[in-house]
């Protein structure tokens, strides 16, 4: 297994989501949970060793069934709410990891995801879904605007654990909100859902996940 470095979450290593998503797709687990023990390295040869993700002697990540416990959804915004929510982006000002490929300002070729605050624990962003969307995009959609609603300035976050319980792919060419919600934290660990709805509404995909404070 590789992950190409189009697909970079922080300089150098993979997006936690779509790194996720790709390990979970290639083991045919589906709803899955995914723990990151490592940054993916990118343009690599990774090993797969049953549920592990392995480079080397170093264990990657590791996979299995989501928990029985389904969450429920992030309360979604009309989409023109959402849209203006982005506007208000903090990572177009302050930003740790602006080349990401799912939420990086800097980022022409990205899934252009800008989540911006619509309550005090949610965040919204608009989603014009590319032509080449799958299973792995999106767990990639579902990895960032979790975290942009636990991340504030000054404290980066990447992410340490995540849960995706799949229902549908969008439309290529659809136009979906995602919404993140922070749950609360412990220590350098942040809690958080994430909801992807389609153009009338319905939900996609939702996620549930653990962040960590760098």
């Amino acid at each position: 297994m590789r992950i190409a470095a189009r697909f970079n979450g922080p300089p150098g290593s993979g997006n936690g989501g779509y790194s996720a998503g790709l390990l979970a797709t290639r083991l045919g687990l589906a709803p899955a949970e995914v723990t990151l023990r490592r940054p993916p390295p990118l343009d690599v040869d990774l090993a797969l060793d049953g549920t592990r993700l392995l480079h080397g002697a170093d264990l990657i990540a590791e996979a299995g069934p989501a928990p029985e416990d389904k969450p429920d959804v992030v309360p979604p915004v009309p989409l023109d709410e959402a849209a203006d929510a982005s506007k208000h982006y903090p990572g177009f000002t302050d930003h740790p990891f602006p080349t990401c490929y799912v939420c990086g300002p800097e980022r022409a070729d990205g899934l252009g995801l800008f989540p911006g605050p619509v309550s005090d624990d949610r965040t919204a962003a608009p989603w014009q879904v590319q032509s080449d969307v799958d299973a792995v995009t999106m767990w990639a959609a579902l990895d960032c605007p979790g975290g942009w609603s636990a991340i504030g300035a000054g404290r980066p976050y990447v992410l340490g654990r995540l849960a995706v319980w799949l229902d549908t792919l969008p439309t290529p060419g659809d136009t979906c909100v995602v919404m993140g919600q922070y749950l609360g934290g412990e220590g350098r660990k942040a809690r958080v859902l994430s909801t992807v709805y389609g153009p009338a509404g319905n939900v996609l995909a939702t996620a549930r996940a653990t962040w960590i404070a760098i």
